[in-house]
């Protein structure tokens, strides 16, 4: 059969003459189309229908002009094209028991059963519908029964700013509490990043990431924030970072920020992107374990404080970093204390003394290490066969880089793979990298930014660590990894640098 690489459908055409109004024309287009797709794919167009029903489900005046403008398409397509087209989209019943979900939505559940009480962002694509999806899910689980009022707080700030300032304030204060926002939105967080960060105060931040830098391809998926966000702010500062594979892992990833931040008592960043963030994707089912308790921390309650507990804000009582708090108000005379972004000693006391500054610093490097043991575990599969090659990746490049992996498989070219999903970097991780001559760090961004983060913070030889960068804003394809991984693969075979077993 000879294909046409295009099908001319005059749609702009048929809109014209079909509604009078401006708009009208404007909004039935896709619908006008999409008809035209279900005849020449061969798609059932009563599941059409069924879909439509269901995206105006509650504004029921909207769906008898949507179907009538689904079959328009639908009869235009029938009556001048030879419908169905070879390629044809058919009824299948493979999915078993996997949802169809979008990372901004799956995240925005993860927060609401995580315990957020304060939502605080300013719109910005492609985060705000993580938001919106919070506001949506407070009003259906949220809601009092009796006084019809929702118990969560939420607030459009006038700022990116505003926002994490209003979520600091939040932390602070004994709230769950998060922002959503992209890039450009972490570059004007970085102050209140710094002060959450040194007075320790909870925050989760859910970076859905894009093109940059500045504003630079809003509408493209990148994973170039990386750097921004691990050091945020300026000074010796380190965040810990969550990278989530997909809606199910976005949806645990969301809840399990908050428990992470007041363990930590520390900003803590959710690594979205726009791929993942606003496509739907498959995954298992979310699940929740309704005996499941909140983990507050290490946080004194009136007992503890009226017993004459010495407390001192900033003093590491058990050897892991991680020091007490109260809440204010918790006891009329104990438990208070200065919470500054300025130098202190262990009891909050203002102190530009030099031994004061390094405890203090070698103290929240001893939390860091801590926070090693609480990120979740990377994901290892080894290859089929045994080799002296690996690749490290996160986040939405998963699914491209398992089918690319297969491919160099039947190639000759076996990887062991390891899935990092959270900063600071395990043990596993410095163990993957010593186990093999050669690590191919799989990304996209144009500035290898995972690599680099794994040659600062865990010392390796750069030249052990080969680059494939995807950033033309693109979801990366299995495709590339595959061309990108065997030309490098070729050319250290080629050198002798590497030996490769087929």
């Amino acid at each position: 059969m000879l294909f046409r690489s295009v099908i001319g459908m005059p749609l702009t055409e048929i809109c014209n003459a079909r509604y009078k109004e401006p708009r009208l024309r404007q909004l039935f287009k896709n619908i006008i189309y999409v008809g035209a797709l279900a005849a020449l794919l061969d798609i059932d167009v009563k599941e059409a229908e069924k879909l439509i029903s269901e995206q105006f489900k509650g504004k029921d005046k909207l769906i008898a002009p949507n179907v009538e403008a689904l079959k328009v398409g639908y009869d235009y397509a029938k009556a001048n094209f030879q419908c169905p087209i070879g390629i044809r989209v058919q009824r299948a019943d493979a999915v078993g028991d996997r949802i169809f979900a979008e990372g901004n939505d799956a995240a925005a559940l993860g927060a609401v059963y995580g315990g957020a009480m304060v939502c605080a962002w300013y719109p910005i694509t492609p985060s705000t519908s993580l938001a919106e999806s919070f506001m949506s899910y407070c009003r259906r689980l949220r809601t009092d029964k009796d006084s019809g009022k929702t118990n969560v707080a939420i607030v459009q700030a006038e700022d990116e700013l505003a926002s994490i300032g209003m979520v600091v304030g939040a932390g602070w204060n004994g709230a769950r509490a998060f922002t959503a926002t992209s890039g450009p939105g972490i570059s004007l967080m970085q102050e209140f990043l710094g002060l959450a960060y040194f007075a320790e105060i909870p925050a989760v931040i859910f970076d859905v990431q894009r093109g940059g830098p500045s504003t630079g391809i809003p509408t493209r998926t990148q994973q170039s924030d990386i750097l921004v966000t691990a050091y945020a702010s300026h000074g010796d500062t380190k965040h810990v970072l969550l990278f989530p594979e997909d809606p199910y892992e976005c949806f645990e990833f969301g809840a399990l920020s908050f428990d992470l931040a007041d363990r930590l008592q520390t900003p803590i960043f959710v690594m979205l992107d726009l791929d993942i963030g606003s496509n739907h994707r498959l995954c298992k089912p979310f699940k929740w374990d309704d005996a499941k308790k909140l983990d507050r921390g290490k946080v004194l309650n009136y007992d503890d404080l009226e017993s004459g507990k010495q407390f001192g804000r900033y003093l590491d009582v058990d050897g892991d970093g991680i020091p007490y708090r109260t809440y204010p108000g918790t006891h009329p005379k104990r438990g208070a204390y200065f919470t500054r972004g300025t130098t202190k000693d262990r009891f909050a006391r203002y102190s530009e003394e030099g031994p004061d500054y390094i405890e203090n610093m070698e103290r929240l490097h001893r939390k860091f290490d801590t926070a090693k043991t609480l990120v979740p575990s990377p994901i290892v599969k080894p290859a089929a066969k045994k080799t002296p090659l690996g690749v490290i990746y996160f986040g939405s490049t998963s699914p491209s880089m398992l089918e690319a992996a297969g491919q160099l498989a039947k190639d000759g070219v076996h990887l062991d793979l390891m899935r990092v999903r959270g900063f600071p970097f395990n043990r596993e991780v410095s163990d993957f990298i010593e186990a093999h001559e050669r690590i191919f760090v799989v990304e996209q961004n144009a500035n290898a930014q995972l690599r680099a983060l794994i040659q600062v913070e865990l010392g390796v030889d750069p030249a052990r660590l080969t680059p494939i960068l995807h950033f033309d804003g693109n979801p990366i394809t299995a495709r590339f990894i595959r061309k990108a991984i065997g030309d490098a693969v070729n050319s250290l075979a080629a050198s002798g640098k590497v030996k490769v077993n087929s």
